[in-house]
């Protein structure tokens, strides 16, 4: 179903299907929303957004608490919902549906938070004022890999700040955001507020965003390759955009840290969402005087991983979201293989009977890996480990920023004096000191160079949704 102006309605271009990527069983059909549908959705959010805007912050705030108690309320159900149509595991999906109830609680009090300023003047009659007030109405496009709380990370200090919104999810995972947004009308959110348009064509229903001047601003969490087209496209009408884009994070192990410990947070990190997370670590470069002992934990620890269906119980390893990302796992492991990189455990599809209907691949560590290979310049989104062994701090600060990708980083050292010098050096936007969860709905979240524009989370996530007035008043 569509939810356009407070009500849920069927497309005229009919539905489409989704499956488990774990097991191919069909969960439902949604509608396909189109072009169309879009420019209902954002006449309706257009014509809501005054009275919305005009609400108290307290009131606005009132409505993001509530949600914020369901989703509480319904967290196992919103957790099984994920579960069975994005693949990760029960544990890791309960964990991400408290994620997203945060950001509504955090947002609802921050909506209370948005203060003006008064500023001193050069001249006697003259008074300084900056008020600071909704852009409008706000294009939204959200991924599958985390689809509950990528969606509350920009709904919330979007209505937050009065803003009013409409939302594209990813075309996996469209009973994720369905579930969600039921949440707000279950609230009495008013009419308009916030529009849902699942589609099979993103390209269409996000042209409409880009390019319907009604829409004042775009906020988008995606690949780079189509963030970049965005940011094109809004540029022709100077529209608002802000992009949380691709990653290729390095971790990056000193030789006074214990590679035990270290190898222990990689394998976390590494296999969260079975690799499919933009702040997993891409590229794990270990000091060559503890490189041996740092892989062998690491490869005791990925053995012990078991693949399957998120529900069962046990299961670390879920399947990646569809064919083609089967296939680019494939591809770069096989590349690397024969450019002389050892898997040491893993390295091949997992198509055993009870996994044959899945997209599995083996949780993988790879060794030997070199520079000309595609998994050491390329985004893997998936369970694959490589490590590089490196020799000194100002060589792997080389090796580390050798990207155009600057979003995520980890450093595990005892020293302060390298964690604050590898803090300050290493050019991504999140750095993960001896900490492999450096995010929180109270921290800014956000990356440097190819990886993306502005900030979600904390204080700053609702700067995005916010315009600068400035009132100069001579008295």
């Amino acid at each position: 179903m569509l939810y356009i102006n407070g009500e849920w309605t069927d497309s005229s271009k009919g539905t489409f299907q989704i499956t488990n990527p774990a097991t191919g069983e069909l969960l439902g059909e949604v509608a396909d929303g189109t072009r169309e549908d879009t420019e209902k959705a954002i006449e309706a959010a257009s014509e809501a957004f005054q009275a919305w805007s005009s609400l108290t912050a307290f009131q606005r705030s009132d409505y993001l608490y509530r949600v914020y108690e369901l989703m509480i309320e319904r967290k196992e159900h919103l957790a099984e919902t994920m579960t069975k149509e994005q693949g990760k595991p029960i544990r890791a999906s309960r964990n991400e549906v408290q994620y997203a109830a945060d950001f509504l609680l955090w947002y609802a009090e921050e909506a209370k938070r948005v203060y003006g300023e008064v500023l001193p003047a050069p001249r006697g009659d003259q008074r300084f004022f900056v008020l600071r007030q909704p852009v409008g109405v706000v294009g939204a496009i959200t991924p599958w890999n985390y689809p509950i709380s990528m969606l509350t990370r920009k709904i919330a200090p979007a209505l937050a700040a009065g803003c009013t919104i409409v939302l594209k999810p990813a075309e996996q995972t469209p009973l994720c955001a369905i579930e969600t947004i039921k949440l707000f009308a279950e609230v009495g959110i008013p009419n308009g507020v916030v529009n849902l348009i699942p589609t099979t064509d993103p390209s269409e229903v996000g042209d409409e965003l880009l390019t319907n001047q009604a829409v004042k601003k775009i906020t988008f969490t995606g690949s780079t390759e189509v963030g970049k087209t965005l940011a094109e496209k809004a540029g022709s009408q100077v529209k608002r955009i802000s992009m949380e884009l691709g990653g290729h994070a390095p971790f990056i192990v000193f030789p006074d840290a214990d590679p035990v410990h270290a190898a222990k947070g990689a394998s976390l990190v590494k296999f969260l969402n079975t690799g499919q997370a933009c702040i997993s670590p891409n590229r794990i470069f270990v000091h060559k005087s503890i490189v041996d002992e740092f892989t062998a934990t690491l490869v005791e620890r990925v053995n012990r991983m078991k693949a399957g269906n998120g529900l069962e119980e046990g299961v670390s390893i879920g399947p990646l979201v569809d064919k083609q990302a089967l296939e680019k796992v494939n591809r770069q492991v096989t590349d690397a293989k024969e450019k002389g990189a050892e898997a040491v455990v893993g390295g091949v599809r997992l198509d055993q009977e009870h996994l044959q209907n899945g997209y599995f691949y083996a949780p993988t560590v790879l060794t030997n890996v070199t520079t000309d290979m595609q998994i050491y310049r390329e985004e893997t989104f998936g369970p694959v480990a490589p490590i590089i062994p490196f020799e000194n701090t100002e060589e792997v600060i080389a090796m580390a920023n050798d990207t155009n990708y600057g979003l995520a980083s980890y450093v595990y050292t005892n020293d302060m004096k390298t964690a604050f010098h590898m803090f300050e050096k290493l050019q991504f936007g999140i750095v993960g000191i001896n900490d492999i969860n450096p995010t929180a709905a109270a921290a800014p979240f956000g990356g440097m160079k190819e990886s993306g524009l502005g900030r979600e989370g904390g204080k700053e996530g609702i700067l995005e949704y916010l315009e600068t007035k400035l009132g100069g008043f001579s008295i």
